[in-house]
């Protein structure tokens, strides 16, 4: 699906949790966890040819890539409540409801509220988003909020990369990237080494293949 890709000579755990978290699909996130507890260094291997691979360890070379992989997540689901009160307590209220039924939160979006409402979209597993849309129906009236929405039809692409810590404009070439195959962000989140969109699941293998032009070539 993209082309030019480069095998890692290594990386560092914390950016193949994120990328293994971010549906990277090469390693069970767990198994990274844990050879980071123990300070366990892995080496990603072909079991066909007998080629050095990727080491995963604590800490590598400063130099070299700003980022260190692109990953895409189609198991996403984008809710939203509209019209919630613009008062204290709100996401309270949503949040804990779905912790309540054991439905994992990703991305948060609160509009700027308007005539004493805001709407609140977030992303949940696919899998749970009509458990959540039914949580959230049967609890209107603690909520107070209007019509809730899914959309089924999402992607979630991200970077990752310890290096954007130390580097300017890493958002902007990734949006870039995105704005010259006409490729609209409905959603946004970022940390110090990861930064994910969430798109229209139709542009998702697009967007990896742009992004990862603009960044790796």
């Amino acid at each position: 699906k993209v082309r030019n890709t480069r095998k890692l000579d290594e990386i560092t755990f914390d950016e193949m949790l994120e990328l293994a978290s971010l549906g990277a699909q090469v390693l069970n996130n767990r198994s990274v966890e844990l050879a980071k507890k123990y300070g366990v260094e892995l080496e990603v291997l072909s079991s066909i040819n007998p080629v050095p691979g990727t080491v995963v360890k604590e800490e590598t070379k400063v130099e070299g890539m700003l980022i260190k992989g692109v990953a895409k997540d189609t198991d996403v689901a984008v809710l939203t409540v509209k019209d919630v009160p613009d008062v204290p307590g709100m996401s309270f209220k949503i949040f804990s409801l779905l912790a309540q039924k054991n439905i994992n939160v990703d991305i948060i979006l609160q509009t700027t509220g308007r005539d004493g409402r805001k709407d609140m979209s977030f992303t949940v597993p696919l899998g749970d988003a009509e458990s959540a849309v039914s949580a959230l129906k049967n609890a209107t009236s603690r909520i107070g909020g209007g019509d809730i929405t899914v959309d089924k039809g999402c992607a979630k692409v991200s970077i990752v990369g310890a290096g954007m810590q130390s580097h300017s404009g890493v958002a902007s070439t990734m949006f870039e990237a995105l704005f010259n195959q006409n490729i609209n962000i409905k959603m946004i989140s970022t940390s110090e080494i990861k930064i994910s969109v969430i798109i229209d699941e139709e542009d998702a293998d697009k967007a990896v293949a742009a992004i990862h032009d603009a960044f790796i070539n």
